[in-house]
């Protein structure tokens, strides 16, 4: 706290001295420490109050005019740094917190374009590799029904050409039926085995058993079938013997358990390899009739 003093001994004016608090020194009994420019301010400011009141003095003090004691309060500068610094931490705080947000907006907007191109490629690639394989499919179906009409073409030709041919037995290997299509390859070759003799277990190209015959046949055609006639006989859907075609399997027997098999060339008659005593023949439907029929082609 400041407090007052008033020296005395002249009769001349009262100087007032204003001293300090011998505990303002003490950390514990004031305000935190002022900067030194602080100090400065006020120890300017306590000076000019002094010489002002030292002038004043001057100028109305006589003998014979009684002294009048005064006193005066030193002004106190209302300087809060606590609060200053306070409130520009605050501020720094506040821009650093923002700075931060920022940044980790621009983060996340960086990553959301970054997973949005990813996404868009992907799409592409799939819609790429979607419309690449309709075009294989389409493509394939095509090349299917164009298979289809080549080998119902050539089931017709051969179908017209065995109805034109003689009803006896062909003890040659001759083919009358032009080789076109999956239906005439296996046709021909069948035909063209003809004379050959019966092994049993044989497969070819000397002699032949009934099934042996028949998966050679159709070995020519690019299509594998079981090596024994019960198997073969099971293959592909079943036809009516009403609505037989050219290259169709012709079994003896139950389906799944045939004992014989051969095949339909056309025109009521099939090419088989009947036993040892006949080997491989082309007969009529007539001399054997079959049970069923397998349509694999």
């Amino acid at each position: 706290m400041a407090q007052t003093t008033f020296l005395e001994g002249n009769p001349g004016p009262l100087i007032a001295v204003v001293l300090m608090s011998h505990t303002a020194h003490i950390p514990s009994h004031r305000k935190p420490r002022r900067s030194a420019s602080k100090l400065a301010v006020r120890a300017g400011v306590a000076g000019g109050v002094l010489s002002t009141l030292a002038m004043a003095g001057t100028a109305s003090a006589s003998p014979s005019e009684p002294v009048t004691e005064t006193t005066l309060e030193m002004p106190v500068l209302n300087l809060d740094l606590a609060a200053d610094v306070s409130s520009a931490v605050t501020t720094a705080a506040e821009n650093t917190a923002a700075a931060a947000v920022t940044g980790e907006l621009r983060t996340q907007e960086e990553q959301a374009r970054t997973g949005a191109a990813a996404e868009a490629k992907k799409a592409k690639e799939d819609a790429q590799k979607a419309d690449a394989e309709k075009k294989a499919k389409e493509e394939a179906d095509r090349k299917a029904e164009a298979e289809r009409a080549t080998r119902s073409s050539s089931r017709t030709s051969l179908q017209n050409a065995s109805a034109s041919a003689d009803s006896g037995e062909q003890g040659s290997g001759t083919v009358t039926a032009p080789a076109t299509g999956s239906a005439a390859a296996v046709v021909n070759f069948a035909r063209a085995q003809v004379g050959k003799a019966y092994i049993s277990g044989g497969t070819g190209p000397y002699s032949f058993d009934c099934s042996g015959l028949v998966q050679a046949a159709y070995r020519q055609a690019g299509i594998s079938l079981p090596r024994v006639s019960q198997d073969q006989s099971t293959k592909g859907s079943s036809v009516s013997l009403s609505a037989l075609q050219p290259g169709d399997i012709l079994y003896w027997g139950p389906s799944g358990s045939a004992y014989h098999v051969a095949i339909y060339v056309g025109g009521g008659k099939f090419v088989g390899a009947q036993n040892t005593g006949t080997g491989v023949v082309e007969r009529s439907l007539s001399y054997d009739p079959p049970t069923g029929a397998r349509r694999v082609l």
